[in-house]
């Protein structure tokens, strides 16, 4: 899979709706995925709210969104990251290093509870990134 760039769209626990609202829109696929299928914790409060929701198009557009995770601060005004993934580990590793020198880093480029490698960063510039490194296609 070639790297993709992307806005990543942040909400107040209204990903799900909004999300389906942009499908309507540009049409395409829609996957959501709630953190309580990511945790197992179903009964959690967040269990229902979009840990990660992906739209991809017919014309090739990709919008992605999720709910702001429980513990971070949702602010109005902020509410869109850039998003670079692939599976070209040392291509996006170039990336993260490039985007998060004299930057902060939010989530540490790491293995996540879903398998990829993903980190969050914002830039000297004050936009921030997230990187997400998944295992090669075959």
């Amino acid at each position: 899979m070639a790297s993709r760039l992307n806005p990543y769209l942040s909400f107040d626990g209204d990903a799900r709706q909004a999300m389906e609202f942009y499908k309507e829109v540009f049409g395409g696929t829609l996957s959501l995925n709630t953190f309580g299928e990511a945790s197992g914790q179903t009964d959690a409060p967040e269990a229902g709210k979009i840990m990660h929701g992906m739209l991809e198009s017919a014309s090739g557009f990709t919008l992605m969104g999720a709910d702001t995770p429980p513990g971070m601060e949702y602010t109005p005004g902020n509410t869109f990251s850039v998003s670079v993934s692939g599976d070209d580990d040392a291509e996006l590793r170039g990336y993260w290093g490039k985007l998060s020198a004299d930057g902060t880093v939010s989530v540490p480029l790491e293995k996540q509870m879903w398998g990829d490698v993903f980190g969050m960063c914002t830039d000297r510039f004050g936009v921030t990134w997230m990187v997400d490194i998944g295992e090669p296609q075959t």
